[in-house]
């Protein structure tokens, strides 16, 4: 069935001489996997432009369930970004964003919110001239809502545990290790609280910044079955002061 819809590249690998496999999050169909044609030419330089990190697309997808990699036709940038792909800073915030969300959309079928809450997320940040150092944050933080685990406040009191598992607060040890000790545990309200317009007033260090960010890697690992270690993690914990 051929499906019009807006679709984000998460990942590609050349495959042969001039061919790409990539993998799409798409807005009507969920995740995908395509095989797009790159000539050896001027021509084949902008097609490979298309297929850039979190690039988003217009893009007729000819979609048969029972296939691994789909045809397409037609396709197009939906949204040429002004800053994302030109700042040194959004360019690592991009990369490590991309590698995150081909593993937490790994089994991903239709979901407009999820998707839009990416879309409108990235263009925030492209328009964004300054104060983003929390964005990663703020955007994991508040996708677990769209993917179903999003952390339960309501049990939440000082002094009190964070379960990794169940995703509540407790006032007594679990029996396990998957826990946020009570010291921290309230960096995980924080950071439930913060939005893109609000974070610039929360002041973090780069290490207080980069220990959150494991927390938060931490409770995505647990409810994402086969969730690694990202690739990308050691150059985005450089960023920011």
């Amino acid at each position: 069935m051929l499906t019009k819809t807006r679709a984000l590249v998460l990942r590609t690998v050349k495959y042969g001489e001039s061919k790409l496999i990539a993998d799409l999050l798409t807005e009507e169909i969920g995740r995908v996997g395509i095989v797009a044609n790159i000539p050896q030419s001027s021509r084949g330089r902008a097609a490979r432009a298309f297929f850039q990190p979190l690039t988003l697309l217009d893009i007729e997808i000819d979609y048969r369930q029972t296939m691994q990699l789909q045809k397409y036709r037609n396709v197009s940038n939906l949204l040429p970004y002004t800053s994302l792909t030109m700042n040194p800073v959004k360019t690592c915030i991009v990369m490590f964003l991309s590698e995150f969300l081909y593993h937490v959309t790994r089994d991903e079928q239709q979901n407009h919110a999820l998707f839009s809450y990416i879309v409108n997320s990235l263009e925030w940040l492209d328009a964004k001239e300054d104060s983003f150092a929390n964005f990663h944050l703020v955007f994991m933080m508040r996708l677990a809502k769209f993917i179903g685990f999003s952390p339960n406040l309501e049990g939440y009191c000082e002094g009190c545990y964070f379960d990794l598992r169940s995703g509540c607060f407790e006032t007594g040890l679990p029996c396990h290790g998957d826990i946020v000790l009570p010291d921290e545990a309230r960096v995980i309200v924080t950071l439930t609280r913060m939005n893109y317009e609000n974070m610039h007033l929360f002041s973090m260090s780069r290490t207080e910044r980069n220990r959150c960010m494991d927390v938060v890697l931490k409770y995505y690992a647990i409810h994402v079955p086969n969730f690694p270690e990202l690739k990308s993690l050691e150059v985005l914990r450089s960023l920011f002061s």
